[in-house]
C-alpha cells in the first residue's frame, strides 16, 4: 500500500501569494491622498480617454479605491458597498507620516531640558513635606499636653 496524499497541499497559500504579487498591487492610501486627490489629477482620472486594456474602457473609475469598473451600474453599487465606505473612513484621517513613526519609536525631537534642576527641586519638595509633617506632629503633641494640664 502506498502513502496517502494529504489534502490541501498548497492551496491554502494561493491567496497569500496572489495578494503579494506586484503586478496586481493596489495603490496605498497615502498615494491616493497625496496624488489622486489633487484637483488637477482628480479631473484627469474622472475624464479619461478610452482605453481598451482597462475594465469598462477606463470610463468608470473610483478615485477613493483606485479601481476601474465595467459599467456605471457596477460603480454605483460599489459606492454603496461597505468596502468603499471603509476606504472613505480611512482617507478621512491624515496619512501616517515618517515623523509620526519616529516619534512613536522614541526617536522624535525632544525639547525638554534635562539636568540637575528637576532632581534638586524634587528633593527640596520632599524635604519641605517632611518638615511640614514634623511641625504638625509637634503641634498636636503640645495641644494634647495643654488639654491634659487644663483638665487636671
Amino acid at each position: 500500500m502506498g502513502r496517502l496524499r494529504r489534502s490541501r497541499v498548497h492551496n491554502a497559500r494561493r491567496d497569500v501569494r496572489r495578494a503579494t504579487r506586484t503586478r496586481a498591487r493596489a495603490k496605498d492610501i497615502d498615494q491616493i491622498q497625496h496624488e489622486d486627490m489633487k484637483p488637477e489629477n482628480k479631473s484627469k482620472l474622472e475624464a479619461q480617454e478610452l482605453d481598451e486594456e482597462k475594465p469598462g474602457l477606463g470610463q468608470h473609475y473610483c478615485l477613493e479605491c483606485a479601481k476601474y469598473y465595467e459599467s456605471d451600474e457596477a460603480l454605483v453599487n460599489h459606492t454603496k458597498s461597505k468596502v468603499h465606505r471603509r476606504r472613505l473612513k480611512e482617507l478621512k484621517f491624515g496619512s501616517y507620516t515618517k515623523e509620526e513613526a519616529e516619534r512613536t519609536a522614541g526617536r522624535g525631537v525632544d525639547n525638554k531640558q534635562r539636568g540637575v534642576e528637576p532632581i534638586v527641586l524634587k528633593k527640596k519638595e520632599d524635604q519641605d513635606l517632611e518638615m511640614e509633617g514634623q511641625d504638625s506632629k509637634t503641634a498636636s503633641t503640645t495641644t494634647t499636653a495643654q488639654t491634659t494640664a487644663v483638665s487636671s
